[in-house]
Parts: structure tokens; C-alpha cells; sequence
């Protein structure tokens, strides 16, 4: 099986069953994106000893015959603008070039209880504050699918990880369409979870009432598997739900027949009506 590429059902499968281990993936992932993000410009930094360190954690432990969590061993990216401690964040802007946070952002937090391998950091437009991915003030991410596009923002960087197979699957914010642009932009699976399902704790706000953190993957499963993860209370974050995480997973295959969708028809303007129908 080629791991580049690979959904992250498949990774786990493949760790699962010994025919390859985490330190494999992660390399693969690691040479993947030597090889292809020069041009794609979608990685800010990338911290290969880190997360090969991680990945050997899991194939130790899983040779030991203990626990793992749910993504052990997946690389995982995430966007810039989320606080990882020891490491940049720089939220693409020249302010915080050399900014280290002290502490990690509870997604963060969440991805290394659930053995997730953190690769590095994504490109987005400054603070967030775009739609491109062109206004970041370190580099330009462009679209992998075409050089000469944009691969939408501000969380393009995250997208085009994804869609360039340089990761399974990776960690976006959305305020205003942050996640879905990009994510529809670039072919990926995208989505900006029910506001207060995820933590914002270390995401650097640009509009707190809006902003959301989400997943991105090169399929459904993986956004669900991702989600998972991500998801849950957090007192540090006054607008946490508090209530159960659902196993999205497990629901992806869930017929359709019945379901209700509400469209608020004001928002759409003069003759929408037929469309919406």
C-alpha cells in the first residue's frame, strides 16, 4: 500500500496489523513533504525529530501490547495560528516570527493523549485575516492541484497539506469560511464543528464570538476520526459544551432517507426560491 495518499483508516489499519509501524508512515509523510512542499508552500515549519520521536513512542508501545489512543501514529498537521509548546507559532506574521508558546492549545493537548503524530505547522494569511492564503507575510501556499491557483484561506496551508497527500489529515480555524473554502478549493473533506464543540484554548482569536477549530481530510472518516479528537469540554474555554462527544465515525455510513434541511431563505437574496428547492 502506498502510505502517501493513504485515507487514515488505512494507516491505522495497516500500524494495526504490523504491516508497517508508525516510524514508516511518519517518515513517509516527512519525505513526502521534502519532496513536494517547495512548491506547494503549505508547511511553516516542520519538526521531523519531534515527530519521529512521537511515532517511535507508538511502536514501542504497541510492541509492548499497551493502550493506544484512537490516531496513534497518524501525522497530523496544524495550522499556525494554535499554540504548540517549544515550538513557532508565528500565525504567518513577522510580529511572531520568533514567538514559542509555554504552553499548548488544548487541541493540542487532545492530539498527544490520542498518540497523534504532530508533523508541523501551516501556513495561513496573516492572523487569519484572509482568504487566500496569499497574505501571508512568510510565504504564498499555492493550490497543488494547479500551481497557479489559490488554494483558498486562511487555512489554505492546512488544506493543501492535505490535498497534496503531505498529510492524512490536518487542523484548520474557521471564522467566516476558513475551513470550507479551502477544504472546497482543494478536493479535501472540511468542516467547522457546532460553535463551543471544540476547545478554543490556544487558538490566537481573531473574532472569538466566530472563530472555531475543525478538522480537514482526504476523506469523511478521517474528518470524523479527527473530529473525535478534537472535540469535548473544556473549562479554560468559557464556551465549551459541556455534554458527550458522539462516535461521528461510526455515523458516516448512516442513510440519509429523512433527513431535514433548514434554509434561511433571506440570507440568499432575489430568486433563489427555485434554486433552494
Amino acid at each position: 500500500m502506498e502510505l502517501s495518499g493513504a485515507t487514515a483508516s488505512q494507516l491505522l489499519e495497516a500500524m494495526s496489523s504490523g504491516a508497517t509501524t508508525a516510524v514508516e508512515v511518519t517518515q513517509t509523510h516527512l519525505d513526502a513533504i521534502s519532496s513536494r512542499d517547495e512548491s506547494v508552500g503549505a508547511f511553516l515549519s516542520v519538526d521531523a525529530e519531534g515527530a519521529l520521536a512521537k511515532a517511535a513512542e507508538v511502536d514501542q508501545k504497541r510492541a509492548a501490547g499497551e493502550p493506544l489512543g484512537p490516531l496513534a501514529g497518524l501525522p497530523v498537521a496544524v495550522k499556525d495560528n494554535i499554540c504548540t509548546q517549544g515550538t513557532s507559532t508565528t500565525c504567518a506574521s513577522r510580529m511572531l516570527e520568533n514567538f514559542v508558546p509555554p504552553y499548548n492549545a488544548h487541541i493540542v493537548e487532545r492530539l498527544n493523549a490520542v498518540d497523534a503524530v504532530i508533523i508541523g505547522k501551516t501556513n495561513l494569511d496573516e492572523f487569519a485575516m484572509g482568504s487566500s492564503t496569499e497574505n501571508s507575510a512568510l510565504k504564498v501556499t499555492r493550490n497543488p492541484w494547479d500551481l497557479e491557483r489559490t488554494p483558498g484561506g486562511s487555512s489554505g496551508g492546512s488544506a493543501a497539506a492535505v490535498s497534496a497527500s503531505l498529510v492524512p489529515f490536518s487542523i484548520g480555524s474557521d471564522t467566516g469560511g476558513s475551513i470550507r473554502q479551502p477544504a472546497s478549493f482543494c478536493g479535501v473533506v472540511g468542516m467547522k464543528p457546532t460553535y463551543g464543540r471544540v476547545s478554543r484554548y490556544g487558538l490566537v482569536a481573531f473574532a472569538s464570538s466566530l472563530d472555531q477549530i475543525g478538522p480537514f481530510a482526504n476523506d469523511v472518516t478521517g474528518a470524523a476520526l479527527l473530529l473525535e479528537a478534537l472535540a469535548g469540554h473544556d473549562s479554560r474555554d468559557s464556551t465549551s459544551i459541556d455534554c458527550p462527544v458522539p462516535a461521528y465515525s461510526q455515523s458516516v455510513d448512516q442513510p440519509l432517507e429523512g433527513l431535514r434541511v433548514g434554509v434561511v431563505q433571506e440570507y440568499l437574496g432575489e430568486g433563489t426560491d427555485d434554486d433552494v428547492r
